[in-house]
């Protein structure tokens, strides 16, 4: 079985350590990165499966993150889910937009769900 490869970039740590900690509870390989850039970085150098995006990071928005990412031969079709708690029309509208996997309201959504979100775009 192919080992699921798994960025989650968020500036929260404890949003951060409890996803972490809860896909790794599943059997994931789990990276985290706590901003923008070290999450860019990260990803353009590991390619992991799935990427994990708060949209809310202190030094770019997710959004811009994931723009940056699309502009690479890799990243033009990296899975990516957005973590948010932003349901405004203009966040969810430029979600779509990048290709994303799902856009998830952190507030409203399970960590069972999660992984099962994870697992669900780690295959198409």
């Amino acid at each position: 079985m192919e080992t699921i490869d798994v960025l989650i970039v968020e500036d929260d740590e404890n949003i951060r350590t409890l996803y972490r900690d809860a896909l790794r509870g599943a059997g994931l390989r789990v990276h985290t990165a706590k901003d923008a850039a070290e999450g860019v970085t990260h990803a353009l150098a590991h390619h992991p499966k799935v990427i994990l995006m708060d949209i809310m990071l202190p030094d770019t928005s997710g959004l811009e993150a994931v723009a940056t990412l699309r502009e690479d031969s890799w990243g033009k079709t990296a899975k990516v889910i957005y973590l948010t708690n932003r349901t405004d029309p203009e966040s969810i509208f430029t979600a779509v937009e990048q290709g994303s996997e799902e856009y998830v309201v952190k507030a409203h959504t399970e960590i069972k769900e999660l992984i099962n979100l994870v697992r669900l775009a780690s295959n198409l």
